[in-house]
């Protein structure tokens, strides 16, 4: 891991890496982070523990006994006890430079709870198709933050405030995972926190070849979408999603049922959000 210089502003952040049985890819990209890591591991059966503390022992390891899905990231946010954290998966990494850039930004903008960096895919670095909505984003620039509006962020290529992201809930062990990130940044904007997204801050993503199937992963999201939309969602927008869930498919109505065993979770939960955030967010949905 490589040290930062005397005084850099990575002293304010820790850099939490959740991960399960990619060992390989973590053993890869650690080295890579220019702040202290915090590892929380998702219950691996692949021996990631004890090669990261073979390899790592400066890295601070988190293992569980069970799989918490995105919800491990608060558990890290908890561990760090940092100003800042910023988030990795096991096959991403901030370029050089610039996590200590996105600290001071984060300094230097104290309603900002949220910056989202641009994430270049792969070793062509593609621009992330989302990066490129996020950039277009239709909310506009807020006078005092710095860059364009999100009511949402992607969590490997994100650096959060630690105040608001605990005061916000975190990440919960609802949602788990992928999808995860769309509850908090309305429970933050909700709150009057700032989410935007940042051009000149870099993350770099090399998608691991372990990974879900894609028909897998969009029922998984249609989850995710279905428990946000329980939680937070009036009764008349829970309506539009479910009926998009629906007409999506098997992809949507896989994902409705495996919703189904964690609706009594979602529904204690549930506080919808106030009309200035629902309005955002029918905005970015093209809904006028």
């Amino acid at each position: 891991m490589t040290s930062p210089p005397s005084g850099d502003p990575v002293s304010d952040v820790n850099v939490v890496v959740v991960s399960q049985n990619r060992r390989d890819d973590l053993l890869a990209t650690l080295p890579r982070h220019e702040a202290p890591v915090v590892l929380v591991d998702n219950a691996s059966t692949d021996g990631t523990v004890a090669a990261v503390r073979e390899a790592h022992p400066e890295v601070g390891l988190l293992p569980l006994d069970q799989n918490h899905g995105a919800h491990a990231r608060t558990l890290g946010v908890e561990r760090a006890g940092t100003p800042f954290v910023a988030f990795a998966d096991d096959d991403s990494w901030w370029a050089p430079g610039h996590l200590a850039r996105a600290v001071e930004i984060m300094r230097s903008h104290p309603r900002l709870a949220v910056l989202n960096a641009r994430i270049l895919v792969g070793p062509e670095e593609r621009l992330d198709p989302v990066c490129a909505a996020m950039a277009s984003s239709p909310l506009g620039t807020a006078p005092d933050l710095p860059g364009p509006s999100l009511l949402g962020f992607i969590a490997c290529g994100a650096i959060v405030r630690t105040e608001a992201f605990m005061a916000a809930g975190g990440f919960d062990p609802v949602v788990r995972f992928p999808g995860e990130e769309e509850r908090l940044a309305l429970d933050l904007a909700a709150a009057g926190w700032g989410l935007a997204y940042v051009d000149d801050v870099t993350v770099h993503h090399h998608p691991s070849p372990r990974r879900h199937a894609p028909g897998r992963r969009q029922a998984a999201i249609w989850r995710s979408r279905v428990l946000t939309a329980v939680m937070r969602h009036p009764a008349g927008d829970l309506a539009r999603v479910l009926g998009a869930a629906a007409r999506s498919g098997r992809p949507g109505l896989e994902g409705m049922a495996r919703a189904v065993p964690d609706l009594p979770a979602a529904l204690r939960r549930r506080r919808p959000i106030p009309p200035a955030v629902r309005a955002d967010l029918r905005l970015l949905a093209g809904d006028r």
